[in-house]
């Protein structure tokens, strides 16, 4: 397909699926996709070791997609863990994003001051408890209704649990996303506060039970280039399947400039 390239990145416990209701709309628009099952829940590359899952790691993975696709540069647009990576490729390889767009994950930097400025820390609780071994693995595939009533909590349809059994926990993914969790102990410093100087759009939703504004708000501050912060009320964590029109609509603007 013709058209200038987006690359779009899902998050946890997701996979390319989570694109379904965006992608129509960008090629409508005259774009180029590319997705991809991202490290830990493509079933080809599930490596076991925490610190393969270091954000280094990731960004390479996409850097890696770029060039195997013959693209000096492209849009970039992350969901959640998805977001956090795009923040990566976007200050580590300026050179290779020609816009980015975060969606519900601020920048790391924001994201940390947030945790000792606000409520965040009560929000990610989640992040401890997945340090834990085996016991995360056990909770999320038991079958049982407590991982259900947690993602129903978090916003998620039935047929969004209904896929998250089929593609995540059927197809043994569960501990290549527990994965990127626990390589946070391992993170760079250096990567977490760099600064974005692309052209930048931060999506958030203020009715995102693991998100706050705090992180949100202090975003603008490491973005030292055209930056736009869009607010959507009354969505949930998943922006992606909740509010399609709105979010494709986000990526054009910024794209188009």
């Amino acid at each position: 397909m013709d058209g200038e390239p987006v690359v779009l990145l899902h998050g946890f416990p997701q996979r390319t699926s989570s694109w379904d209701q965006v992608v129509p709309r960008l090629h409508s628009a005259g774009f180029r996709t590319m997705v991809l099952d991202q490290r830990g829940y493509c079933s080809t590359a599930r490596p076991r070791r925490r610190r393969a899952y270091r954000l280094p790691e990731l960004v390479a993975d996409v850097v890696a997609l770029l060039d195997s696709a013959d693209l000096e540069a492209a849009h970039v647009v992350g969901h959640d863990w998805g977001a956090a990576v795009a923040w990566g490729v976007a200050s580590a390889h300026p050179d290779r994003v020609r816009t980015l767009t975060a969606v519900s994950v601020p920048h790391p930097a924001a994201f940390l001051k947030a945790m000792f400025l606000s409520d965040q820390l009560l929000r990610s609780w989640y992040i401890g408890f997945f340090q834990l071994p085996w016991i995360p693995e056990r909770v999320l595939t038991s079958g049982g209704k407590r991982p259900e009533r947690a993602l129903a909590g978090m916003g998620m349809t039935p047929e969004m649990i209904e896929r998250f059994h089929r593609e995540v926990v059927a197809d043994g993914a569960i501990p290549g996303g527990l994965g990127w969790y626990r390589a946070l102990p391992f993170a760079s410093p250096k990567g977490s506060t760099a600064r974005v100087r692309v052209p930048t759009t931060f999506v958030w939703s203020d009715r995102d039970p693991a998100l706050g504004r705090g992180g949100a708000e202090r975003t603008a501050g490491y973005v030292d280039a055209d930056y736009r912060f869009v607010e959507m009320t009354g969505a949930s964590h998943w922006i992606p399947e909740e509010r399609p029109d709105d979010l494709a609509a986000e990526i054009i603007a910024r794209a188009q400039g």
